[in-house]
């Protein structure tokens, strides 16, 4: 039988493409890039060139991509990166700093957990957090941004699109509120770089986390861009690495593959988003048609292309993502990296649902490799797995 993935969100499968153009990096041309002899000035070379690639895809220049071990420490440098430059900042200015530091940090509800755990890390230590709430479409009111912050925030961190309802956050505007506050504006863009067009100086953001195998590249590897100016700390301190932003040996073959997954997204994005959006619609469409008592979670416009999470209630969604795999579909419940946890989604009960309907969600998220057969599978299949868990479900039977 056919296995079906849909799960890109959670990861994608490495193109064939990203492999090859690695391999030389591994056995050839392997050499440690801050050596001067002519191997290590191949593989230094190898990655001026990836990080041209990567700066080209966000519209950023290339001396503002840090090469980082993904997006979770994308997102940690990026924050507690800028906390602790401003903190310590301040700390020497005079004895009255401990009233004047910027100790300000605003985030929202439903961010990942790189974001949420970095920010609690910090709350901790004495910073001063706001967790703004979303709508029920999963998306931060401007107004309340502009409510909450203050002349003490020194960063606003905000998603641009969610990684498990899909929902693109208004960026532009939030950056002008944080612009003209004097505060830095963060956002995790791992699950929209490669997949929409971005451009960082339309955005207007200061700092953009980035993964690579979310597009098509390895995993262990991705980036956080730092416009020009923006002050922040290393978070890993080294060799100097990175233009002294990043200590560490870089990871060569993983990068050069970061790099051509990078240039291939750019060249595919406006054919393949196209592509993935009908999909996408059509797998809701026939959801809705043949399976009763179903919600759509996150917006119905402002979404990603690739991106369909459902509430289907009197059901756990544990229940049929286990049948669903019985017949080698992959799908999720939410993000992966809480998928072995049995609580229920923060960012579904953010949008206001109950527990019940925050447990009985399916997320499907397609990809490069996704048919229309894969769509017809998935339809021939979910409604019966639904009608055999509801004949059981207690919950029907206590309406």
């Amino acid at each position: 039988m056919k296995r079906v993935y849909l799960d890109y969100a959670a990861t994608t499968p490495t193109h064939p493409d990203v492999v090859r153009a690695m391999l030389p990096y591994f056995t050839d041309s392997f050499g440690n890039p801050s050596s001067i002899y002519s191997y290590g000035q191949e593989a230094k070379g190898a990655i001026e060139e990836a990080r041209e690639k990567v700066a080209a895809l966000i519209g950023a220049r290339e001396d503002e991509i840090v090469f980082t071990s993904g997006g979770t420490e994308a997102d940690n440098f990026a924050i507690k990166g800028t906390a602790f430059a401003h903190r310590n900042e301040f700390a020497h200015q005079n004895e009255f700093a401990h009233q004047n530091k910027r100790n300000h940090i605003i985030t929202s509800a439903i961010e990942h957990h790189a974001v949420l755990e970095t920010c609690h890390f910090l709350e901790r230590r004495g910073f001063s957090l706001t967790y703004l709430p979303v709508d029920e479409y999963g998306l931060v009111d401007p107004a309340g941004l502009k409510e909450a912050i203050t002349d003490n925030t020194v960063l606003v961190s905000i998603m641009h699109a969610n990684n498990e309802i899909g929902t693109i956050q208004p960026i532009k505007e939030l950056a002008v509120i944080a612009r003209e506050a004097g505060a830095y504006f963060h956002t995790d863009a791992v699950q929209t770089v490669g997949h929409i067009p971005i451009s960082v100086d339309e955005l207007g953001v200061d700092l953009l986390s980035i993964s690579a195998h979310k597009l098509y590249g390895p995993k262990g590897v991705g980036a956080l861009y730092i416009r020009k100016g923006t002050k922040l700390v290393p978070f890993m301190h080294g060799g100097g690495q990175e233009r002294n932003r990043r200590g560490s040996t870089e990871n060569v073959p993983a990068i050069t593959g970061f790099g051509k997954a990078a240039e291939i997204a750019r060249q595919e994005m406006p054919e393949e988003g196209s592509r993935l959006t009908i999909l996408r619609d059509c797998l809701i469409k026939r959801i809705f048609k043949q399976i009763e008592d179903t919600r759509l979670n996150g917006h119905p416009v402002n979404r990603l292309p690739n991106n369909v999470n459902v509430s289907i209630s009197y059901v756990e969604g544990e229940s049929m993502l286990l049948n669903l795999d019985l017949e080698a579909i992959c799908a999720s419940t939410g993000s992966a990296c809480s998928s072995s946890s049995l609580e229920a989604s923060h960012v579904l009960l953010a949008l206001g649902l109950a527990h019940e309907q925050a447990h009985s969600s399916l997320r499907f998220t397609m990809g490069k490799w996704t048919t229309e057969e894969d769509v017809d599978r998935v339809m021939e299949t979910l409604p019966q797995i639904v009608a055999k868990l509801r004949a059981m479900s207690p919950l029907l039977k206590s309406r």
